[in-house]
């Protein structure tokens, strides 16, 4: 039985995909499925570093792709998570070293090792993102509760269906949630109610995933940290447990949720 290919997907930068893509592999890997993480945002690869693995990188995709390397010596094994796997992104290639053919079958050779691939799509709706989803089974959409942010992701949710991959998840990151009480932060319902998507789970805006980055070691690792606790719950759920989440909502934030109403009647309209 093959495993599941799932891109993670935002359409804007710096929303956190990545660092979701990192904790939420690791928390799978920790409950005991193969999971393999690859980095398609070729060019502008950053998941090793969040992992640690820069120093150890010897092949990439693209040497994989162009038959130039093996597809088990380009996976680097996480030193801390054992059933963890990085498939880096080439350095120094752009975006159009590979096709959504040659990744699709890159993806296909994965899924027959591993139960779970997390593929780490980079940011724009260009070659990159029609590489990352040409092998995808399912998606899961991060966003932050940033007007912006929501407005992009309502677009990638759109690409995502026109691509065949229905039903995409929503993670909500980086909440805060005494601002959405102030009424000056979207609230998730608020994102829920526009964007038509379930939700996966929700992040709590946390310091402590600057100091796991920092030391390349995933948040899930840290008992303490709030943000790993919660993408722990995100893993559970797609392993198929019923994990309660904690309700984070708030009555509208009046202007921003009439300007972001606008937006989306623009948008569709």
């Amino acid at each position: 039985m093959s495993g599941t290919a799932i891109v993670i997907t935002s359409g804007k930068g710096g929303v956190g995909k990545t660092t979701a893509t990192a904790n939420i592999g690791a928390a799978l890997a920790l409950s005991g499925p193969k999971v393999a993480l690859v980095d398609a945002d070729i060019g502008l690869r950053n998941l090793d570093l969040v992992l640690g693995l820069e120093n150890r990188i010897i092949y990439d995709l693209v040497n994989v792709v162009e038959g130039r390397a093996e597809l088990r010596k380009a996976l680097i094994k996480h030193k801390h998570v054992e059933n963890l796997s990085l498939l880096p992104a080439a350095q120094t290639r752009d975006k159009d070293a590979v096709t959504p053919e040659q990744m699709k079958g890159l993806i296909e050779n994965l899924k027959r090792d591993f139960d779970f691939v997390l593929i780490d799509c980079p940011a724009g709706i260009e070659q990159g993102f029609k590489n990352a989803v040409a092998g995808a089974d399912k998606a899961v959409v991060v966003t932050t509760p940033e007007m912006s942010a929501v407005r992009d992701a309502d677009r990638i949710i759109g690409m995502l269906n026109a691509e065949g991959i229905a039903s995409p998840m929503l993670v909500v990151n980086r909440i805060k949630t005494d601002m959405i009480k102030r009424h000056d932060m979207l609230s998730v319902d608020d994102l829920l109610e526009h964007l038509k998507i379930d939700l996966l789970g929700v992040v709590p805006d946390d310091e402590s995933i600057i100091v796991s980055t920092n030391k390349g070691l995933p948040a899930v690792m840290d008992e303490r940290s709030r943000a790993g606790k919660e993408f722990k719950k995100i893993a559970a759920r797609l392993m198929g447990e019923d994990v309660a989440e904690v309700a984070v909502t708030a009555e509208p934030a009046d202007e921003w949720f009439t300007r972001l109403i606008r937006w989306f009647r623009r948008e569709r309209g």
